[in-house]
């Protein structure tokens, strides 16, 4: 059976690498980041049977350690934190899971970050018809007290063919529909963190199947898929 929580270990190793973020530090304790990184893989496996148990999902995504600091001023070799994230199956299920663990910046989002062009224009346009349902879950007093209030980038006026004094602008504006919920290290290091992440992933349930609901149909309510 894997690890089924974070270890101490775990975060003691990344607060290392936090200060000593370069190659020849890492190459002399590569063989304890391998271990490391397999325990952490382990625990993130466990989390996604637990989601099993209630969404269908198609894949777990580990993100690399490395960094790509070609275009970046930033040249510190490595990410001092590890993530994954999950996808949702099929084109009729929208919404993916995101998990960060980083000692003070332990955070869940999930929701929609970048969506396509259509996607986006898509998601717009419904809020510009008939923003009723959409903030009947993104509002209820439940759903707010787990993941708070709606996240993501924004234009400054209002996007191209919407008119800046529509009702719904403040939505319309989004660039991004994401929630995020943030952990302390003590949360995470509890033997119970997993529980509470797959329990707020449970919860947007509401908001992935409204959303799902608007992506796979035009705006009369007719299906898009085959």
């Amino acid at each position: 059976m894997g690890n089924t929580a974070v270890s101490k270990e775990a975060f003691g190793f990344l607060k290392k690498l936090k200060e000593n973020n370069n190659r020849e530090w890492f190459a002399e304790n590569k063989p304890h980041f391998k271990e490391i990184e397999t325990e952490v893989k382990d625990f993130y496996n466990h989390l996604l049977e637990k989601m099993k148990e209630h969404d269908d999902i198609e894949k777990l995504k580990m993100f690399r350690i490395y960094r790509d600091v070609r275009f970046s001023k930033d040249k510190s070799p490595y990410k001092p934190h590890f993530a994954g994230s999950m996808s949702r199956n099929g084109a009729q299920l929208r919404g993916g899971y995101y998990l960060q663990l980083k000692p003070g910046e332990t955070f869940i989002a999930a929701g929609f970050w970048e969506p396509n062009k259509e996607d986006l224009y898509r998601i717009r346009k419904e809020l510009e018809l008939d923003s009723t349902s959409f903030k009947s879950v993104v509002e209820n007093s439940h759903f707010k007290k787990v993941w708070g209030g709606l996240e993501g980038d924004e234009v400054k006026t209002a996007p191209k063919g919407f008119s800046k004094s529509d009702a719904n602008i403040d939505l319309i504006r989004k660039k991004a529909f994401i929630f995020i919920r943030r952990f302390t290290d003590k949360e995470v290091l509890a033997s119970n963190f997993a529980d509470e992440v797959n329990f707020s992933f449970k919860e947007i349930r509401p908001f992935f199947d409204l959303m799902s609901d608007i992506l796979t149909t035009n705006l009369n309510g007719e299906s898009l898929l085959n």
